[in-house]
């Protein structure tokens, strides 16, 4: 069910690696591709480990939770962004890649996933 909207939102950036539907404790409910270059499962722990972390300390600072998070390394960037309490997407791309349309089409693919998710 939800293979065929992540592989639909991966489409529409070209330089996705991989994205996924990961639940807030960093496990991986469906990704696409379904044999990545990365391991989704340790980037989805990592990940979500920061993601909680920072948004413990934003709740105490009362700034709220995370919505979007994006790291830039050498080879690639991660972008986080929360669907529903619970349920984040991960999306990879390539070093480069045009960010700006990667967190359109993440805003563009919350709506998509919130209702099935609540």
């Amino acid at each position: 069910m939800f293979a065929d909207r992540l592989r639909s939102v991966s489409d529409r950036i070209g330089d996705a690696m991989t994205i996924a539907l990961v639940a807030g404790d960093g496990v991986p409910v469906e990704s696409w591709p379904k044999q990545p270059e990365h391991d989704v499962e340790i980037l989805a722990a990592e990940f979500m480990t920061q993601v909680q972390s920072i948004s413990q300390n934003h709740e105490e600072l009362n700034a709220g939770g995370v919505r979007q998070l994006t790291i830039d390394t050498d080879q690639l960037t991660v972008m986080v962004s929360a669907l529903t309490r619970g349920y984040y997407l991960l999306l990879v791309l390539r070093a480069g890649a045009n960010k700006g349309r990667a967190r359109f089409e993440l805003r563009r693919a919350v709506l998509s996933f919130e209702r099935d998710l609540v």
